[in-house]
């Protein structure tokens, strides 16, 4: 009786300790619940919260205050950037003291350049190299071009280059169109984003990334630096600097022609060309948006080798800056006889001539008539060679990286469509 007592009693104290531990649990539960359902909620506000700041960032760099035409800055500091000394950063202020506005990550600036010798200002384009939210002055970075290695003395180095260098020093004053180019970093993407800079072409993408850093952007960005050897390689400390301190950022560097004194694995990660055999060990997939800028020849080979691995041209965006880097594809116009040649007149000049496929682009026609037209980037980029289009139909050898104004073409990449008159 008293052991049936017992064990009746036990069952009864284990049933209320179950209940009570059963209780526990479900209140534990409820809190762990909504926790998780308060973690989800703060997540998903911190998710609206950064989209809105990207929102708000890019319309402050749209909406910024710019200037019409040009505008003359003083260069405050000249930096030598590499060891070989043929790689030179500028730093420009408004010289009239007034307010910068921002830029697009990607941009470029346009100089209008008095070079001696030269029946008119020399117009060049060079990509801002900075972060656009630095404000207190602009940075391009510019490299020394010299002439073809077995050119000899009868073909000089970069004319723009040269001046920059040789000519340019602190204190000086240069006269600036307002920053502008369409390859620039969308902003508002969360998509992963691979940043491709060959040589100096490294000055857009370093300024995307810069823009990202600064947005506390979390996007997974890899950044392929290329460069001959560490006598050329530039800027690189401020890349390595971003990548230390963030995890979602995945620095390489490669040497197309590394030095006995460079050593793989300290300060490059590979040896050899950049190809998507390279990018192939790094990312695990060609879903990614990409940024290009470099050398012509890299370009051209890289961006192809792409679209073969199934990246849509959508996802992959280059800067170009010079003829070599335009890729010509042939105008309606040249598949006729060649007999049948085209009449293209500059209505301003009084010229008529005819234009035949060997003549190129109609800037190329016009130079090769006397005619002048300004130009900077012949490529399709800066729209200083914009001109009235008064008659007929034209095509472009690449995609400009904005549209003309209607009625307007882009001498430097347009080819006739058939017979036309240009207000030239």
């Amino acid at each position: 009786m008293i052991l049936a007592l017992q064990i009746g009693g036990g069952t009864i104290v284990a049933l209320a300790l179950f209940q009570l531990c059963l209780g526990v649990y479900s209140s534990v539960a409820v809190v762990f619940r909504e926790r998780r359902l308060d973690a989800r909620h703060l997540q998903h506000f911190n998710d609206l919260a950064q989209a809105a700041l990207r929102n708000a960032e890019v319309d402050r760099l749209k909406s910024g205050t710019t200037w019409a035409g040009k505008r003359k800055f003083r260069i405050v500091e000249k930096r030598v950037e590499n060891k070989c000394g043929d790689i030179c950063s500028f730093y420009l202020q408004p010289h009239d003291g007034g307010e910068l506005p921002p830029f697009l990550p990607g941009q470029f600036l346009t100089f209008e350049l008095p070079i001696s010798d030269q029946p008119a200002p020399v117009i060049r384009c060079y990509s801002l190299s900075d972060s656009p939210s630095r404000l207190d002055r602009y940075r391009v970075t510019i490299k020394k071009l010299s002439p073809p290695p077995d050119a000899g003395e009868t073909v000089p180095g970069g004319l723009s280059s040269t001046y920059f260098h040789a000519s340019l020093k602190e204190g000086d004053v240069v006269d600036v169109q307002a920053p502008k180019g369409g390859f620039v970093l969308d902003l508002q993407s969360e998509r992963p984003v691979v940043l491709i800079g060959g040589g100096v072409g490294l000055t857009p993408v370093l300024s995307m990334l810069k823009a990202l850093d600064d947005a506390g952007s979390h996007r997974e960005v890899h950044f392929f630096h290329a460069a001959r050897s560490g006598d050329d390689i530039v800027l690189c400390d401020e890349i390595r600097e971003i990548a230390e301190r963030r995890n979602n950022v995945h620095y390489r560097v490669l040497y197309s022609a590394p030095t006995d004194a460079c050593v793989e694995g300290r300060d490059y990660d590979c040896p050899g060309l950049l190809t998507v055999d390279v990018l192939k060990r790094y990312l695990t997939s060609s879903n990614y948006e990409f940024y290009v800028c470099g050398p012509p020849q890299m370009m051209s080979s890289l961006t192809e080798q792409l679209r073969d691995w199934g990246v849509p041209d959508s996802d992959i965006h280059f800067e170009a800056f010079g003829p070599a880097s335009v890729k010509t594809v042939k105008s309606p116009a040249s598949s006729r006889e060649a007999a049948e040649s085209v009449q293209v007149e500059f209505s301003r000049s009084g010229k008529k001539v005819s234009w035949h496929e060997q003549d190129g682009t109609l800037l190329d026609l016009a130079e090769r008539n006397g005619i002048r037209v300004a130009s900077g980037c012949r490529a399709g980029n800066c729209g200083t060679c914009a001109t009235a289009l008064k008659e007929g139909d034209v095509t472009y050898v690449t995609r400009p990286a904005s549209s003309p104004a209607q009625g307007s073409v882009l001498m430097c990449i347009a080819c006739p469509g058939g017979n036309v008159i240009l207000d030239a």
